[in-house]
């Protein structure tokens, strides 16, 4: 699945890092929208792979910068109360390692059975219906704010967060439809999940930087700085919108709009 033209490389890694950027932080699969974008693109391979890892890098300067006085506060390490300090490492570590450990035993299944078009649009259909499912029927007595986390809530979020591991999921969708259903309320839910974004993917793109790293071309590097500063961006203005988004509104668009992109790429393969 490709587009029956070519585009130079420096087009393609600009796209790539804009489409990091706009999906990481919301509930749409980055992941997902990553391989769709890169299998049209056509810029596939053991470098693009790396490259794709690479640019999550700005996605995740993105978050520390717009919650810069947060991650000042949590990296204290002063044993404070609400999430903070000590105890808001801690929380982030607990919400960390199940996806840690499943990522680990599991990293060259998911790479090698579950990286295609079909298991994404499989994801994405299916975290749309959890969206759906969620707003309909999912209601908590007391919403609680972040700083009410307590270490119960982090560590079944963490669970959640492994549904993640099928492309196309989405680590935002997953982290924050957990949290509201273990009582945070939706906007609570949202920063929750951008803040246990950073362990996990700096976990992620460190071990496949490991890995893959040896394939670089000394002339791609160039690229892979594009593609960083497009991601970083792009995200900064998404996490923007998602804050304000999620203040006024459901997220029955997003569950919409996986569902549609997934029908597209139903018929697309169809027709392949």
């Amino acid at each position: 699945m490709a587009f029956p033209f070519r585009m130079p490389e420096l087009l393609k890694v600009l796209i790539l890092g804009l489409v990091e950027g706009i999906t990481e932080f919301l509930p749409v699969s980055s992941t997902g929208h990553l391989i769709i974008a890169a299998d049209l693109l056509d810029y596939t391979g053991p470098e693009a792979d790396t490259f794709n890892v690479f640019i999550q890098l700005g996605a995740i300067l993105a978050v520390i910068w717009q919650f810069r006085t947060r991650f000042v506060s949590l990296l204290t390490w002063r044993d404070t109360p609400g999430f903070s300090g000590r105890r808001g490492l801690t929380f982030l570590f607990l919400t960390t390692l199940p996806a840690l450990l499943a990522g680990y035993f599991g990293h060259g299944f998911i790479k090698e059975h579950l990286f295609s078009t079909k298991t994404v649009a499989i994801g994405l259909a299916a975290g749309a219906v959890w969206i759906l499912l969620t707003e309909k029927f999912h209601r908590h007595s007391d919403p609680k704010e972040i700083e009410r986390v307590d270490w119960v809530m982090a560590l079944g979020i963490g669970l959640f967060q492994c549904l993640a591991m099928w492309p196309g999921m989405s680590r935002s969708a997953s982290t924050i439809l957990g949290a509201m259903f273990l009582g945070l309320n939706r906007r609570a839910a949202a920063e929750y999940s951008f803040f246990a974004a950073i362990p996990m993917m700096m976990a992620a793109v460190s071990y496949d930087l490991y890995k893959g790293w040896e394939v670089l071309r000394p002339e791609a590097l160039g690229l892979f700085a594009v593609g960083f500063v497009a991601a970083f961006a792009s995200a900064l203005v998404a996490i923007r919108f998602f804050i304000g988004f999620v203040s006024r509104h459901t997220f029955t668009p997003f569950a919409l709009y996986r569902l549609a992109l997934a029908g597209v790429l139903f018929w697309w393969m169809a027709r392949a």
